[in-house]
């Protein structure tokens, strides 16, 4: 884990060198001081020379301008270190979960991620700051005070010692009792932002049903549940103040009796006793600052933890050491595929699939719910790897494929569509980089979306804001079906994309991709039999399996189930504008 993390550093390793050196610098010219005022009281006040009060004045002086001018440094240096290092982890945590499969991103759910690339990221930077300063800064500086206090009177330091050991001890307890409370709150945070991305994204579904109250209380119980766990940590914690002062308080009257006593007996001097009553506040006081720092650090190894174990996993599917960079043709074949999530789950979500799908043909894919349609397609831009058989797309395995070319070529419309805050331009631009504007509006007209972006105000100029939240679910489907053929793809895969558009427009699409890519292997998944009828072959799936594949005609004479939901969905009166259809 440490190697992880420390992988992250790199540009600022000068300035995490630079900050303990500093609080060394600070440390020693604090140490100084006190010897320096002792001098004062007791070669200067005591005998009344007043040279010697200004000679050593002059020289405290400077010595606490260095202990700001290296405390200065340490907080400029401490700060570049942590927060350089923090966005370095954040863009690494980023870049890796770029390279990450679905079957990864299966594994991290989104609210998890986004408290992982945040809340954890935070603790790590303020842990990391926290060990280039205080780490550094609190044990040197208690060593240096034992050391000097042991220097002017060793009888009186060992108060110091019982009291370092004691207070050391009950404050071990306390903070091996809070950070199991700390611990347990980080996965809290990842329920936390479920609770707001769910209600955020879908704001408009939870008014629709007037859900407001319900999602207020998920989002206390989430909230309260963080707020239930730092309260017992804090708790815990706050014992910390009280134990410090009782053993301060305690000390500061031991030295004062028994110094008073060497005082009398000429065994100390009142700038001796001033001294060892200054290194008395320093060495509890960074006692103290370093039990806070555990409780830090147990924090924020927890958050390390989940940081590392996004930054150390490893994408489920890489690019062959010497892949294939050209798709000869749109032609898809499966081969015995048989496909599931887990690779410990007890069955399969597909079972046993062969197709062969000739280039250019279009095929319908119909079937129920939980029937793996979804899943099947998702296997061609290899978004999934097969699980047994081989599937080949272009006579060749798409595991031989780079992915990045793979993908290029097949151009995936999702079941549920996004898009990104931008221009209309800006969105479709995302199919190619390098479209020109005519050729976005070519794909709009195939897409039958030109007809309402021109009434737009500022037309493919017009801004979409995030999640496409002001157009409608019809309009946000024909400008990813646009999207996707600005690819120019050998394979374009519709899943249940027109499902919010009319039949009529649904078939204007369908015509259109008949008439201007005829070349592109088109695959076609929907619920309503007029979207796919027309279809070269459908494919009709129940439970991960092919159980008919034919023509409209051939299945309604010889399929079951096809029969069915023909029947179904036309025993009424049908869509209503069914006469614009093909």
């Amino acid at each position: 884990m440490l190697k992880t993390l420390a992988a992250q550093i790199k540009e600022y390793k000068k300035a995490s060198v630079a900050t303990p050196l500093c609080m060394i610098g600070e440390v020693i010219m604090e140490m100084i001081i006190p010897m320096l005022m002792a001098s004062i009281i007791d070669d200067g006040v005591t005998p009344g020379n007043l040279n010697h009060i200004y000679l050593i004045g002059a020289l405290m002086v400077g010595t606490a301008f260095l202990s700001l001018l290296f405390g200065i440094g340490g907080g400029v240096y401490g700060a570049k270190a942590s927060t350089g290092f923090a966005k370095n982890l954040r863009k690494a945590m980023y870049e890796r979960i770029q390279t990450f499969s679905f079957a990864n991103i299966d594994k991290f759910s989104t609210s998890g991620l986004v408290t992982r690339l945040t809340t954890d990221v935070t603790n790590i930077q303020n842990a990391y700051q926290m060990i280039l300063r205080m780490c550094m800064r609190a044990p040197i500086s208690l060593i240096c005070a034992m050391f000097m206090a042991f220097y002017i009177s060793p009888r009186l330091a060992s108060i110091y010692l019982i009291a370092v050991i004691a207070l050391g001890i009950v404050l071990g307890l306390i903070v091996t009792n809070a950070t199991k409370h700390f611990s347990q709150a980080f996965p809290k945070y990842d329920d936390l932002n479920e609770s707001v991305q769910e209600n955020v994204s879908a704001i408009r579904v939870v008014k629709a049903y007037v859900r407001e109250e319900e999602e207020i209380r998920k989002f206390k119980t989430a909230s309260g549940n963080i707020y239930k766990i730092f309260c017992k940590a804090e708790s815990i914690v706050a014992w910390n103040g009280p134990v410090m002062n009782l053993t301060v308080y305690t000390c500061i009257l031991l030295i004062s009796w028994l110094g008073a006593h060497m005082i009398i007996q000429n065994q100390l001097t009142t700038g001796e006793l001033m001294s060892l009553l200054t290194y008395c506040m320093t060495i509890l006081m960074n006692l103290m600052m370093l039990s806070m720092i555990f409780v830090m650090m147990t924090m924020s190894a927890t958050s390390a933890k989940r940081v590392c174990e996004v930054l150390n996993e490893e994408p489920s599917l890489t690019n062959p050491e010497e892949p294939v960079f050209e798709v000869p043709d749109g032609s898809i074949r499966f081969e015995n595929v048989s496909f599931k999530y887990n690779p410990n789950a007890d069955s399969f979500v597909l079972k046993n699939i062969n197709l062969d799908i000739r280039s250019g043909e279009t095929i319908g894919i119909l079937g129920g719910t939980g029937s793996a349609k979804s899943s099947l397609v998702n296997l061609i831009s290899r978004l999934y790897d097969v699980s047994e058989g081989v599937l080949k797309v272009g006579g060749i395995d798409v595991r031989k494929y780079d992915m990045e070319t793979l993908r290029n070529q097949v151009a995936v419309v999702l079941q549920n569509n996004v898009l990104f805050s931008g221009t209309i331009l800006e969105n479709l631009r995302w199919g190619d980089r390098n479209a020109t504007e005519e050729e976005c509006k070519k794909a709009c007209e195939l897409a039958c979306a030109d007809e309402f972006i021109q009434k737009m105000p500022d037309g493919y100029n017009t801004y979409i804001e995030q999640g496409g939240t002001n157009v409608s679910g019809g309009q946000k489907q024909r400008l990813c079906i646009a999207r996707a053929l600005l690819k120019k793809p050998r394979i374009l895969i519709l899943d249940d994309s027109t499902s919010a558009v009319d039949t009529a427009t649904d078939a204007r699409i369908r015509k259109a991709f008949a008439e201007v890519i005829p070349g592109t292997t088109k695959l076609i998944i929907a619920q309503r039999v007029s979207s796919l009828q027309n279809a070269d072959r459908i494919i009709v799936m129940d439970e991960g399996q092919i159980v008919g594949i034919g023509t409209h005609e051939e299945l309604l004479a010889g399929n079951e189930i096809y029969r069915e939901v023909y029947e179904s969905q036309n025993s009424g009166s049908g869509d209503f504008d069914e006469k614009g259809g093909m």
